[in-house]
């Protein structure tokens, strides 16, 4: 990156409110880059600068190839390589950025289009909250952004310090395992994680824990992280205690990263509140959302997929965890799931699947199943395991 301080401020007046979508759990928003777009972004504090994860853009803004870099994170790949380019004219409406560049990554390993069913272009992160305060209501799916003495603060929120460290959020939360073992854990803030909670390098998992399934925990930079997913007895933010978190136990060995840490905290759980990040006055606020007491459920099909085709419009199988409901009745990879309940599952969004998948253990399913070019229709019955 630049040597030079790269940030957004307010083109004017006090405060300015943006629309973003919830997609698959991340916060996704609309900007334009040197004058063409506009490109859909995930919101994302867990990243320390904006990246660019879909290659064409390259052709798209006529962007130089510059200097290259080596990228290295969770997954079970190699390291992958990125260009660095030169400040880019980032426009989201109402704001202006000063000095600031992208890595673009020469290949897209998250795939995050297909994820989430609708085209990604990249994550934006640390430029984007370094000097203002920023409000991410949940209630009604808007953002705020305000130089922190103009922000409008929620009535009764709770006030959570913040390190900012590597460019990223920091929290300090006691954690409670099943067993009754107290921690208290250092937690980086990440909107782009679509997890409750994440504990990392904890030893001798299965006696801290009731319960675990194997399981393949998402996409981190360098591929697919498998770990365990079992529950923490309670997590405490500030003055909210919630029990009974579906938390993820990553295989990955995290001791290497350059802050040391004892978890990430997600989207599954953030989503959980409105809240308010102010990085200049190292804060954090908290305040209920609607859906504050809804109970945290993890997938009870087994089924991991992603949309494909025109329009993303087919929703292919690509992993099966064993002893679950999908593994049950025999599903494998590559299937197709064409209609759930006899709705045809191009009129859904993945969001929709994903709630459908998560609703209520016994809950009985009818799905329409295309494989070696014949449809076949399948009963599974949602089995909670964790």
């Amino acid at each position: 990156m630049t040597a030079h301080a790269q940030y957004f401020d307010l083109a004017k007046g006090k405060r300015k409110t943006l629309p973003f979508k919830l997609i698959r759990n991340l916060v996704v928003i609309q900007l334009k880059i040197n004058n063409k777009g506009p490109f859909n972004f995930i919101l994302d504090t867990g990243v320390g600068f904006v990246l660019i994860t879909d290659p064409s853009l390259t052709d798209t803004l006529k962007l130089a190839n510059n200097r290259t870099i080596k990228m290295s994170g969770f997954g079970e790949g190699e390291d992958f390589e990125a260009y660095i380019t030169k400040p880019l004219a980032i426009e989201i409406p109402g704001l202006i950025c000063h000095n600031i560049s992208a890595a673009i990554l020469k290949k897209d390993h998250f795939n995050l289009s297909t994820y989430t069913g609708t085209p990604i272009h990249g994550l934006i992160g640390y430029e984007f909250f370094s000097r203002l305060a920023v409000k991410i209501s949940f209630s009604d799916s808007t953002i705020t952004v305000a130089r922190p003495k103009y922000m409008r603060m929620y009535k009764n929120a709770t006030h959570i310090p913040l390190s900012i460290e590597d460019r990223k959020p920091y929290l300090t939360a006691k954690v409670v395992f099943a067993n009754g073992t107290e921690k208290e854990s250092k937690l980086v803030v990440d909107l782009g994680a679509g997890h409750f909670v994440s504990m990392e390098n904890v030893a001798n998992t299965t006696l801290l824990q009731n319960k675990l399934v194997r399981a393949n925990l998402g996409i981190g930079i360098k591929g697919q992280i498998m770990g365990s997913v079992s529950r923490i007895k309670e997590i405490t933010l500030g003055k909210y205690k919630m029990q009974n978190i579906i938390s993820a136990f990553p295989d990955d060995d995290m001791h290497s990263l350059n802050i040391p840490r004892d978890g990430n905290l997600g989207m599954g759980l953030l989503r959980k509140f409105d809240i308010i990040f102010d990085y200049p006055d190292s804060v954090m606020y908290l305040h209920p959302a609607s859906n504050f007491k809804a109970p945290s459920e993890h997938d009870m099909s087994g089924l991991a997929y992603y949309a494909s085709g025109e329009n993303y419009s087919h929703i292919i199988i690509y992993n099966v965890e064993p002893e679950s409901a999908g593994d049950d009745i025999g599903l494998e990879k590559d299937d197709e799931i064409v209609s759930i309940n006899f709705r045809p599952v191009d009129e859904m969004s993945l969001q929709q699947i994903d709630d459908i998948f998560k609703s209520k253990d016994k809950r009985v399913l009818v799905l329409m199943i295309y494989r070696d070019k014949k449809y076949q229709r399948v009963v599974m019955t949602l089995k909670r395991r964790v």
